[in-house]
């Protein structure tokens, strides 16, 4: 704690035993900080959890999703966030005691950037509003995110009737996970699942960019990039109810997956993403290039100049990009770091992070 230069050496042991001994100051979230030996002392609140539940047209199952959280996470804040429905979503999410929320930009991914902005919590259960997925599971996510001091928690999907995941989106999910651990080194066994567990840390430090369900990609990859720890559990997964429809369409949707994995790909790996472009541009070269370079070895002369000329340029566009790539690779590394440092600012339920201390030590300075 630094003294003004102002006053005396009397007045600057006056001041800090005057900041010893003010009164709590509290932090806007249900913590307060006292000042103790000049240092900010801080005591934590009771754990909130909160279970956020996008929706859109679930107007029918959505106040038995709401009531089964209820009786499975007693203590949580239930939010609802409507994206634009047209049918009794918000009527019967607040009949069921939720607290509803809206977002206008039409996309999961716009919802989840909406709620995690919005909604302050130790933990975040996040459910799609459908009505598919074990409430009952919720109460064992959290205790492991809580105890193993965990990042995020996947419920992975295991069907209870045959009609609840359909063929195609099995196979998708197995051959997008596929990619993923080519890409990335890494494999889930759900990386689709949209039951998930997190903590303030993930939520508070995850720059979400996607609009629609390629949210999921998103945050699993997010995860592996900064290496956060996380584990995967089995939970129920059964049909919808009737009268109620899937948003996902599996091959618009899963094209579009594809191609932010791939846009992922290029943001945080830029080296092999390039250097994957500069060895078929090579390869691509070296085969134009065979023809001249053996009229040359052979005649002296070089008759299919255009050729050689093709094959010159395609092997400069091929350093091109690996200069590209090591260029961008050097950017993505400090990108990553700025990631890092900004996770490790917010702290936990346990431990406060920097903002939350440097708040307090403001208010209580006042």
């Amino acid at each position: 704690m630094l003294i003004a230069a102002h006053g005396s050496y009397e007045d600057g042991l006056t001041r800090m035993a005057m900041m010893e001994t003010e009164a709590p100051a509290s932090m806007g979230d249900g913590s307060s900080v006292a000042m103790t030996g000049g240092r900010p002392s801080v005591h934590r609140r009771a754990e909130r959890i909160a279970v956020l539940l996008p929706c859109h047209n679930e107007g029918k199952p959505i106040a038995s999703v709401v009531q089964a959280f209820r009786r499975a996470l007693p203590e949580a804040d239930i939010f609802v966030y409507d994206n634009n429905s047209t049918d009794n979503t918000v009527s019967e999410a607040k009949r069921a005691g939720a607290k509803v929320r809206s977002e206008r930009l039409q996309g999961k991914g716009h919802v989840v950037r909406r709620m995690f902005a919005d909604i302050d919590a130790d933990i975040y259960v996040i459910a799609d509003g459908d009505g598919t997925y074990d409430a009952d599971a919720a109460p064992v996510m959290t205790a492991l995110l809580r105890d193993e001091n965990l990042d995020m928690v996947v419920g992975v999907r295991r069907h209870i009737d045959d009609s609840a995941y359909r063929l195609g989106h099995i196979i998708g999910n197995r051959l997008f996970n596929w990619v993923v651990k080519a890409v990335f080194n890494e494999q889930y066994a759900d990386m689709f699942s949209g039951y998930r567990v997190f903590s303030r840390r993930f939520v508070k430090s995850f720059p979400s960019l996607s609009s629609g369900f390629e949210i999921e990609t998103e945050i699993s990859i997010h995860t592996l990039e900064l290496k956060l720890r996380f584990l995967e559990v089995d939970v129920g997964y059964s049909s919808r109810d009737d009268g109620s429809e899937s948003k996902l369409r599996t091959y618009r949707d899963g094209s579009r997956i594809l191609l932010f994995i791939f846009y992922l790909l290029k943001e945080i790996r830029p080296l092999f993403f390039f250097g994957w472009i500069a060895a078929i541009l090579s390869a691509t070269g070296l085969g134009l290039g065979i023809i001249p370079i053996s009229d040359f070895l052979q005649q002296g002369t070089v008759p299919h100049f255009p050729t050689a000329i093709l094959s010159a340029s395609v092997m400069l566009l091929a350093c091109l990009c690996i200069f590209t790539g090591i260029i961008l690779d050097s950017v993505s590394r400090g990108r990553r770091e700025v990631k890092r440092l900004l996770y490790l600012m917010q702290g936990t339920w346990e431990q406060p992070g920097l903002q939350d201390i440097h708040v307090a030590a403001s208010s209580s300075s006042q």
